[in-house]
């Protein structure tokens, strides 16, 4: 164990109940995965029982981003200046009871805050249900709890679809929001009982001024970047976002590397290690999530399936992941982590190129082995990364350290979708626009918005017009899913060929 911070708590906490503590963890992770995607297959229930605009159920999605991405790197700092263990009962009880309001929500208006305030507990939960494990775990059994703990994590976001088809077939919609809370609760109960405190007995002042920079900084970037898909680039909104928010980080930094109290020491990118190991994260945020979110509207509209059946087809990629993860820690031992990273993110790369072989009348069977190809290289690849970035932080730095990466990453995924969303819209249109001389041009608009809509016109149309405008739209769709996902997979690769190039093979402390 690291003694270089302060750690609180008896041996029979740090004995073999530190793998029950895990457990708790687990759950912590598990719970921000599921919410971060059954959310997205609730959005027709919530318009049709909120009355809920489509400006509306945007801002049900994009209030918890917002405050997640801007609270994330304050969260991290002040869980090493108050506390890691303390401040995660906060965040649990936050996104906890704000989960039990947002399911008794009866206004639109009123579920967005609720997601907001879901939001900044899961900002501060993400990053330090990660950063507990070095003061819980040796060297030697770091890898293997990152790997399980990893597991919760990339497990909940494929399982969201499932749980969320079952439940909203079964109970009222605000179960969507109340199936966070038994889950949050076991895991309340196993980080009060079983996880040690630990924080920085050292902690210099905190750095207010570099906190406000970094909130600022950051959400004015991911606000620009989520409002893109609606306004476009050049919306003055959305440059401003992205711009200012731009400024203001770059302040925020020419800040952080003057003052003597920094909120996070920057010179942790010094690490090689440290640094790769966070472009691989950030690589999967825009690469990965970006193409795999077009994946969903594919096997729910132009395959046919309901939000459970959707669900069900992710079963594969769940299998793959856990697969991947359990076997990673042994696999690394014997090749290394800069072979288990790249390799893995080359395998994922490879998964998203089969996909990308889909078409509009494609069967499961493609779907389901590139799913377990692309969740392979995820299992594989991504608990060495983030092993090594823990393995490369300061003892008294893990909670911020852990959250900067975070940080990146949250803002790579946001970038990752409003990126390859214009690619996939770009295409999708320029397909199907030669097929809709024919219609009426309100009914040509909804079609060329969206698949779905498409689908709601053709089931209005005559059957002779119907058929082969759905036709053409799948057609169509399946197109712009291919090249997002060539997209990704080029991302992805740039980012395997990257960590295997510099990816150092041991680490080094920042002094």
């Amino acid at each position: 164990m690291n003694t270089a911070v302060e750690t609180i708590g008896t041996e029979r906490e740090l004995g073999q109940g530190r793998w029950w503590a895990l457990a708790a963890l687990v759950l912590s992770g598990l719970v921000l995965g599921l919410d971060a995607t059954i959310l997205v297959t609730a959005l027709p229930t919530l318009s049709a029982k909120l009355g809920a605009t489509t400006s509306e159920l945007q801002w049900i999605l994009d209030a918890y981003t917002l405050a997640l991405g801007g609270l994330l790197l304050p969260a991290g700092v002040l869980g090493d200046r108050l506390g890691r263990r303390r401040l995660l009962l906060v965040g649990l009880l936050l996104f906890g009871v704000a989960s039990v309001a947002a399911s008794q929500m009866t206004s639109a208006t009123g579920l967005i805050w609720a997601r907001a305030a879901m939001g900044a507990g899961g900002a501060i939960i993400m990053p330090l249900s990660l950063s507990i494990l070095p003061t819980m775990f040796s060297e030697a059994e770091r890898p293997r709890a990152v790997a399980l703990a990893a597991v919760g994590a990339f497990l909940g976001m494929p399982l969201g679809p499932l749980v969320a088809g079952w439940l909203l077939t079964h109970f009222a919609w605000g179960s969507v929001f109340l199936i966070n809370v038994p889950v949050v609760v076991l895991a309340l109960l196993g980080v009060w009982l079983l996880v040690p405190e630990s924080r920085d007995p050292d902690a210099p002042r905190l750095d207010w001024i570099g906190a406000v920079l970094a909130v600022a900084g950051v959400t004015g970037v991911v606000y620009g970047i989520i409002e893109e898909p609606g306004d476009g680039w050049t919306d003055p909104r959305v440059l401003g976002g992205v711009l200012g928010g731009a400024l203001v980080i770059a302040v925020f930094v020419a800040h952080e590397l003057r003052t003597r109290s920094p909120l996070v020491d920057l010179r942790l990118f010094r690490d090689g290690r440290f640094t790769w190991s966070t472009v691989a994260f950030v690589v999967i945020g825009a690469g990965m999530f970006g193409g795999l979110f077009v994946l969903a509207p594919y096997l729910q509209v132009v395959q046919g399936n309901d939000a459970q059946g959707t669900g069900i087809r992710l079963l594969p990629m769940i299998a793959a992941v856990l697969a991947g993860a359990l076997a990673s820690d042994r696999l690394t031992a014997r090749l290394g982590t800069r072979v288990m990273v790249s390799g893995g993110l080359l395998i994922s790369a490879a998964g998203m190129v089969l996909l990308s072989r889909a078409g509009g009348e494609t069967g499961y069977g493609l779907v389901a082995a590139s799913l377990t190809v692309i969740g392979l290289g995820m299992g594989l690849g991504m608990p060495p990364a983030l092993d090594a970035i823990l393995g490369a932080l300061p003892p008294t730095q893990t909670g911020a350290g852990t959250a900067l990466t975070r940080t990146l990453q949250q803002v790579g995924a946001s970038l990752g979708v409003a990126v390859l969303g214009s690619i996939l819209n770009a295409v999708y249109r320029g397909a199907l626009d030669p097929h809709l001389p024919g219609l009426p041009a309100p009914a040509a608009n909804v079609a060329r918005g969206s698949i779905a809509g498409a689908a709601a016109v053709a089931r209005h149309l005559p059957a002779a017009l119907a058929a082969p405008v759905w036709q053409a739209a799948r057609d169509a769709y399946a197109s712009g899913m291919s090249d997002v996902l060539l997209v990704s997979a080029g991302v992805v690769t740039a980012g395997a060929v990257l960590v295997a190039l510099f990816l150092p093979a041991r680490s080094g402390h920042v002094s």
